[in-house]
């Protein structure tokens, strides 16, 4: 991924989901999506707890907000989640990639295959 290219996003927050290795997901937030997939992925003490024996991991769903507690509130939703719930959220966004329709800060980074 390449981090010195400035998006628009840079001053907004993003609720991402993870699909690490074994196939469980993680979800969280950053205003970094490509430093926290770093983090994540090299062994470092700033990445989670959960995803240190899961790696390598991958961004499979990102949802971007204007502030951080914006980002926070919808976190805790997906977090709440059932896992059959989170994957049709992740297959909802792909299929409406897939379709060419505009998403408003929504993105599909990986592909997502369970």
């Amino acid at each position: 991924m390449n981090t010195s290219k400035k998006t628009m996003h840079e001053a907004s927050f993003a609720v991402y989901i993870l699909q690490c290795s074994d196939k469980t997901l993680y979800t969280g937030i950053t205003n970094d999506i490509d430093r926290r997939l770093l983090e994540h992925n090299e062994n470092n003490k700033k990445g989670a707890k959960y995803t240190k024996t899961r790696r390598p991991v991958k961004v499979i769903y990102t949802k971007y907000y204007k502030n951080r507690s914006e980002a926070q509130k919808n976190e805790i939703k997906i977090k709440k989640m059932s896992r059959k719930m989170k994957i049709s959220l992740i297959k909802d966004s792909m299929q409406k990639n897939d379709r060419g329709k505009s998403i408003t800060k929504n993105t599909i980074t990986e592909s997502f295959s369970l």
